[in-house]
C-alpha cells in the first residue's frame, strides 16, 4: 500500500493554512473575548465585507476552530465561539501579536503606511 504524501512541509505551513489571510486572525482575536453574534463580529473586524466574513467563518468552522450555534427563533439568532482548538490557536497568536506591536513603527515605515494608532 502506497503511503500518502504529507500535504505540509512543517507545522508553520499547516497552521498558516488554517489562519492565513487577512481576516481569520482578526476574527479569532474578536472571538477571544467570548461568544459573538455575526453583527458583533462585523463591527469588531473593521473593513471586512459581509460576504468575506461569512466565507471566513465557514472555513474556520470547517477546520474545527470555531463553533456555530443556530437558535430556532424569529428572527434567527446565530452565535460563534472558539472551540478548544481555536482557544489554543489564539494562544499561539498572542506571541505574533506582541511581535507586531513591538515592530509596528518599522512595519509601517517599510510598508509606506501611516503611523500606528496608539
Amino acid at each position: 500500500m502506497k503511503q500518502r504524501e504529507r500535504p505540509y512541509s512543517c507545522g508553520i505551513d499547516a497552521a498558516l493554512d488554517v489562519v492565513g489571510g487577512k481576516w481569520k486572525a482578526l476574527i479569532l482575536w474578536a472571538l477571544s473575548t467570548g461568544t459573538q453574534r455575526f453583527g458583533d463580529l462585523k463591527r469588531l473586524v473593521p473593513g471586512v465585507t459581509e460576504k468575506m466574513l461569512i466565507q471566513q467563518l465557514r472555513e474556520l468552522e470547517h477546520d474545527g476552530i470555531i463553533a456555530r450555534e443556530v437558535y430556532a427563533q424569529v428572527p434567527p439568532k446565530v452565535e460563534y465561539s472558539l472551540t478548544d482548538r481555536g482557544v489554543s490557536l489564539n494562544a499561539a497568536l498572542v506571541t505574533l501579536g506582541a511581535w507586531g506591536n513591538e515592530n509596528m513603527e518599522h512595519i509601517c515605515a517599510v510598508k509606506g503606511v501611516g503611523a500606528p494608532v496608539h
